[in-house]
Parts: structure tokens; C-alpha cells; sequence
């Protein structure tokens, strides 16, 4: 009686395993990029000017999506300066992305790189008990690819270029 009772509750943890297993999306996510918290997206504010009352409410622009407007006539120019960059610096982005394309490029090589690493990410989407947990697997699916950042430091120190300073490295 004992032992059949323990085969039952063995192939009922077993099948809830399983079953556990087959669940959940398709496509392997290695790395948890989503959006966890209630609160707001700190990227996606940015503060606006200040409302200033138009001389004439007849002179109001039509409403066109996309275009600038009184309030914030040059969105893309204020988004570039508030992540850093230089508004306006199309002409030094020309000799960039001339620079890189020198030895010529790939058409569709973001829908190529995404196939792949879709790809890899299947080969390399964890063990079963990770899966089921969902366990973050991304930084061992990758430890391949990884620099030493360490290890570049000094080789590049060991050829004289200038190197920024660089945090010391943590004993595991």
C-alpha cells in the first residue's frame, strides 16, 4: 500500500515537472530587461519648457504629429543634449559612419544578428530546473564572449597607450 502510494505521488511531482517545463514563451530570454516596478520610466521623462500664453489664440499652428510646436519646437535636438550628445553634429556623423563602413556593410544585418542570437539563446537557455525557476542564465550563456577587462588593461598598458583609470579588479 506504502509503495503505491509513493509511486503515485513520484509520477504526480514527476508529470507537475513536466508540465512546469513545457510552459512559458517560446523565444529563451536570458537577461531580465523588462520594466519590474509600478513606478515611472526615468528614461522616458524628460522635463518640458515652460507653457507660455501665445499672443493670439488664432495663431496657433495646426496640430501636426511629429512637427515641432511652440512648446518644444526642436524635440529630437533637446533629446540628443539631454543623453549627452551634440545637437546638430550631423556632418562629424558622416565621417563616422564613413569611417565605418569602409571595408563595406551587411543589408539586413540587425534581422541577421537577431536570428542568431536567437539561435544561441536557444542552445543556451539554461538547464531544465533554470528554466522552470527561471533562473537568470544570460551572464553564463555569454561568459564566452566576455573581456577581461583586467586582462586588456594591462595590455594595453604593456603596449605604452594611454588608458583611463579603471576600478581594481575584485577578488571572487
Amino acid at each position: 500500500m506504502k509503495a503505491a502510494r509513493g509511486a503515485i505521488l513520484a509520477g504526480a511531482a514527476t508529470l507537475s515537472l513536466l508540465l512546469a517545463a513545457c510552459g512559458g514563451s517560446k523565444q529563451p530570454e536570458l537577461m531580465n530587461i523588462r520594466k519590474t516596478s509600478e513606478g515611472p520610466d526615468e528614461f522616458a521623462i524628460l522635463p518640458p519648457k515652460p507653457l507660455q500664453m501665445p499672443e493670439s489664440l488664432a495663431a496657433l499652428p495646426v496640430p501636426t504629429p511629429g512637427a515641432g510646436n511652440l512648446t518644444d519646437p526642436t524635440p529630437e535636438s533637446d533629446a540628443i543634449a539631454a543623453l549627452g550628445g551634440k545637437p546638430g553634429a550631423g556632418a562629424s556623423d558622416a565621417a563616422l559612419v564613413a569611417h565605418a563602413t569602409r571595408l563595406g556593410l551587411t543589408s539586413g544585418i540587425r534581422s541577421v544578428l537577431a536570428s542568431e542570437d536567437l539561435e544561441y539563446r536557444r542552445e543556451n537557455d539554461g538547464r531544465l530546473l533554470e528554466r522552470i525557476f527561471s533562473v537568470n542564465v544570460y551572464f553564463d550563456a555569454y561568459e564566452p564572449m566576455s573581456l577581461d577587462q583586467h586582462a586588456e588593461l594591462a595590455r594595453w598598458r604593456r603596449l605604452g597607450l594611454a588608458t583611463p583609470s579603471a576600478p581594481p579588479e575584485v577578488p571572487e
